[in-house]
């Protein structure tokens, strides 16, 4: 048994430069986070096709949480130990299954097991591929502030790249539920080609730790700061889980709207500005940030409510953009008080416990909309989500900026 520790100097003959190795990882970061949102513009089709109720489809969409959840909680640090490189290859081989399974098994049940695989994949990807492009930088001389940049960009931009080129292709492709999945199995598996000579920079040695899995904590000095976190964590979650889940099922019935090129817009527009938002605001005092951030919230998601009333897609999409912004630097700070609560030696298990709590708002809420839809109007569903996701915004962030 052997056990790690991260250096960003180990090299191999046969291995790539670390500059080399940096952009590859990056881009194999994005591309994985892209594919885990190319279903978002094909769901209306899905269903149109198969005819199955709004709830079900919230259900394909939720079992990407559920798997994102499981693979957090089992194997998220493993890298550690197990090599960087070695957990990266092996994310990108799951979710080159995930999208077998979307091409070979088009039923219900088949698109359920193929989006719990992704997720199963994600969950291992990105705390791996973080720190992964954190040494690589460093090893190449790269500024940590850089480097932390793509990774941001990789993850959330990933993220909104994914529902745009799933409606592109989806628009123009004969095949709209066979080709985009075809075309990232490509991607995937020639990267993880390429990957396999991206230098290590995790020294292995004698000792491996016995497996467990991930440690979750709630910091016991810093618990009401930590639970401020969770809670806009959850919050933050919950809004791009809806719009990921169910923005077809808002645009089609409350707009109209039945693009898969449109529907998939509405959330590159959310997870681009909670990107760019990030980046930008990276020198901003910590409480602006946090004031902002609910301005921006409350304001977009005002603005998703009245393109609702007013059936205006105009102000839907600007909505979108302008929550995104706001949500994108909430959910930072989130991650950076849930830190700074906890103690250096189990800072590891509190940002654990917070995306599981994350990921947990991207299923309960948009599991919960989806019932509502067979109760009350599409109209007053998004308005009172959007009346609930800015109650919380408000509340947490109010909370951490008094902190």
């Amino acid at each position: 048994m052997t056990t790690t520790t991260a250096s960003p100097v180990i090299a191999s003959a046969r291995r790539l430069p670390h500059h080399a190795g940096f952009w590859i990882i990056a881009v194999a970061f994005l591309t994985e986070m892209a594919f885990c949102a190319i279903p978002t513009p094909l769901y209306a089709i899905y269903q149109q096709r198969d005819g199955f109720p709004t709830i079900v489809l919230t259900v394909i969409f939720v079992a990407y949480a559920v798997g994102v959840m499981v693979s957090l909680y089992l194997a998220g640090h493993i890298s550690d130990w197990l090599g960087r490189r070695r957990v990266i290859l092996g994310s990108l081989l799951i979710n080159v299954l995930s999208a077998v399974l979307f091409l070979v098994w088009t039923d219900v049940t088949g698109l359920i097991i193929a989006r719990f695989v992704c997720g199963l994949g994600v969950g291992i990807l990105t705390a791996t591929a973080t720190a992964h492009l954190s040494e690589l930088g460093a090893a190449a001389g790269r500024p940590a502030g850089r480097s932390a940049l793509v990774s941001t960009f990789a993850n959330l931009g990933g993220i909104s790249l994914g529902p745009l080129v799933g409606g592109v292709v989806a628009t123009w492709a004969a095949r709209p539920l066979v080709t985009p999945y075809a075309i990232f199995a490509v991607l995937l598996a020639v990267e993880a080609v390429v990957v396999a000579f991206v230098p290590e920079t995790v020294e292995r040695r004698e000792e491996r730790p016995a497996y467990r899995p991930q440690r979750v904590a709630v910091p016991a000095a810093g618990r009401s700061a930590f639970w401020s976190a969770a809670a806009a964590a959850f919050g933050a979650f919950a809004v791009f889980g809806t719009f990921m889940g169910l923005s077809s099922t808002f645009l089609g019935r409350v707009l109209g709207v039945h693009s898969p090129l449109l529907v998939g817009v509405a959330p590159f527009i959310l997870f681009m500005a909670a990107a760019a938002a990030q980046i930008l605001t990276t020198t901003v005092p910590a409480r602006t940030q946090l004031l902002l951030a609910i301005v921006l919230a409350v304001l977009g998601l005002a603005a998703v409510a009245a393109g609702a009333v007013l059936t205006s897609l105009s102000f839907f999409l600007i909505g979108a953009g302008i929550t995104g912004a706001g949500i994108g630097i909430l959910f930072r700070n989130a991650l950076t008080t849930a830190a700074s609560a906890a103690m250096p030696e189990r800072r590891g298990e509190a940002l654990a416990a917070v995306f599981l709590i994350a990921y947990a708002g991207m299923t309960l809420p948009p599991l919960l909309a989806a019932g509502a839809l067979s109760i009350w109007s599409p109209v007053t569903v998004l308005i009172g989500l959007s009346a609930l996701a800015g109650l919380l915004v408000v509340v947490s962030g109010a909370r951490m900026a008094r902190r």
